[in-house]
């Protein structure tokens, strides 16, 4: 987590090393679940090793997945985190998972030491903001084809630990459909 801060604005080492008194960790077995629905989420978690997904349940009852997050990543339900409302989504580890948390009593003690502490937390409100966006925008732009190729090309390493069910209904795609993307471009 340390280093991700520093890359994105520049901290003394006495500013960084404040971290310490307020990071915990923990670890999640596969399927294990960091956030359930309907609970508030408090906490934000940065992985050290593993893979998390976001998923819900739509009105038919079909669990899709809607977010996938990566090692040297941030995971949280951002909205109930933010509004202190219930979160409308689970956080589910696919494969066994080390994170950092930091909870939300923590982040408001860290941003009253500073305004780098402020600013970071902005800088990466406004990340967030941008991947969403990003999110959004590729499903009315790309093809299936198209966001799973982007998807392989930044997380190739993690493409084959994640299962069928859960990439194609994060493509918005039939696993069968996936299938024959799969094929077609390895």
């Amino acid at each position: 987590m340390k280093t991700l801060f520093q890359s994105i604005q520049a901290f003394s080492v006495d500013d960084l090393n404040q971290l310490d008194n307020f990071i915990t960790f923990r670890t999640l077995k596969k399927g294990e679940l960091l956030l359930a629905e309907n609970q508030v989420c408090n906490e934000i978690v940065f992985i050290k090793k593993g893979i998390l997904r976001s998923y819900f349940f739509n009105h038919q009852g079909d669990e899709i997945t809607n977010c996938f997050a990566f090692e040297n990543e941030f995971m949280a339900s951002f909205s109930s985190f933010i509004t202190r409302e219930i979160a409308q989504e689970n956080i589910q580890a696919l494969v066994d998972t080390e994170l950092q948390v930091l909870n939300r009593d923590s982040l408001e003690k860290l941003y009253k030491t500073g305004i780098h502490w402020r600013e970071i937390g902005r800088k990466l409100t406004e990340m967030e903001y941008v991947t969403l966006q990003k999110r959004m925008i590729s499903f009315q732009k790309l093809s299936g084809k198209q966001r799973y190729e982007e998807l392989y090309q930044n997380h190739q390493k993690y493409i084959q630990l994640i299962p069928l069910q859960y990439l194609a209904s994060y493509l918005g795609v039939t696993p069968r459909h996936l299938s024959r993307i799969r094929k077609a471009i390895l």
